[in-house]
């Protein structure tokens, strides 16, 4: 029955957007931010450093290979853990080209841990709304290269401005924004928002989290 009551309010936010009406944020979701924000994510998991991937502090060790690291899977994944949320993460995949692999997983093995591919941006912006966890990932077309993920986060903006730009989103990257567009956090990879490259998944939040 509250899957079913879940479904019937996740088709009504759906409409709603769609109709050019922003979806309602939840205290639930308003919650949820709290949390993420709370991890300052535009101090923290520095682009060029070597951090710990839980809370984005640089611990002084090298990074290894080419060009400038950023964090964008590593702050994902810290802030899944944080809500009781399993991506693939350290130790099962080191920080390296972690994006890709998460795209990878998501849509292999990630149903079986609680996540649902999403079908538009509307749909997961609506979706943050409501209070789920909401990922957008990329996979670059070069498996030596890194993609990019970001979190979802909730936003009033008409269903016009999502179509245009993106849902909002928190991200690390190479440059850590606590709220920006999709299009803008993602602009490191042109394709990705340009060529409808970006899947959204989600994962319902457990009431306590």
């Amino acid at each position: 029955m509250r899957n079913w009551i879940g479904g019937i309010l996740g088709v009504g936010l759906l409409l709603l957007a769609n109709m050019g009406v922003a979806a309602e944020i939840t205290p639930a979701a308003q919650r949820v931010f709290v949390s993420i924000d709370a991890m300052n994510v535009e101090q923290r998991w520095p682009a060029g450093e070597h951090v710990l991937w839980e809370n984005g502090v640089p611990d002084g060790k090298p990074e290894h290979g080419n060009g400038k690291h950023t964090h964008c899977s590593a702050f994902v994944a810290a802030a899944a853990k944080n809500l009781g949320i399993y991506i693939l993460r350290p130790p099962e995949h080191s920080q390296v080209l972690l994006a890709n692999a998460q795209y990878d997983w998501l849509a292999s093995e990630g149903a079986a841990k609680g996540w649902q591919p999403v079908r538009d941006a509307i749909e997961a912006q609506a979706r943050a709304n409501r209070g789920d966890f909401v990922v957008a990932a990329y996979r670059n077309h070069h498996d030596d290269k890194p993609g990019h993920i970001a979190i979802v986060r909730p936003s009033d903006k008409s269903a016009a401005a999502i179509r245009a730009e993106g849902p909002e989103i928190t991200q690390a990257g190479g440059t850590n924004y606590r709220d920006t567009n999709l299009q803008r956090g993602f602009a490191g990879h042109p394709s990705a928002w340009g060529n409808h490259e970006v899947r959204f998944y989600a994962h319902v939040i457990q009431p306590g989290k």
